[in-house]
């Protein structure tokens, strides 16, 4: 199962090895979509937790020991394919390549499982076609 969390680390929680530990104790692999932390400072984590559901809940169970919150990420991009025109700005604005226009069609193409939550396309859209849903 995968699931992804936003997790919040306060300025003492930021400067000590804590996705490390989460690592070595439970069965859980985690990708890092996006990190801002640095010691001493408060900071925040984009990551994905694969693993069995059991595991998953038991390392966020861990973090919140840990002083590290955690908020289920739920929301998801909603695209309106029909109205687009195809001019690209999204795609410049995407860094996670989520987004993309190339062969053989040149037509946008929106990838949701390498979407992670930036909402840039919401304002480089000129037709606002990018709206946040709650799933």
């Amino acid at each position: 199962m995968k699931r992804k969390y936003m997790l919040s680390f306060s300025e003492s929680t930021s400067d000590r090895p804590i996705i490390h530990d989460l690592i070595k104790r439970f069965d859980v692999c985690i990708n890092i979509i996006k990190a801002e932390v640095s010691p001493g400072l408060t900071g925040s984590m984009l990551a994905e937790f694969d693993a069995p559901e059991e595991e998953i809940e038991r390392a966020v169970r861990f973090l919140g020991t840990q002083g590290v919150g955690t908020a289920l990420v739920t929301d998801q991009i909603r695209f309106r394919e029909d109205r687009c025109i195809q001019c690209g700005n999204c795609v410049l604005a995407c860094f996670s390549k989520a987004l993309t226009i190339g062969p053989p069609d040149w037509r946008l193409s929106f990838r949701r499982e390498n979407c992670i939550l930036c909402k840039l396309c919401l304002t480089a859209c000129p037709q606002h076609l990018f709206t946040i849903a709650n799933d």
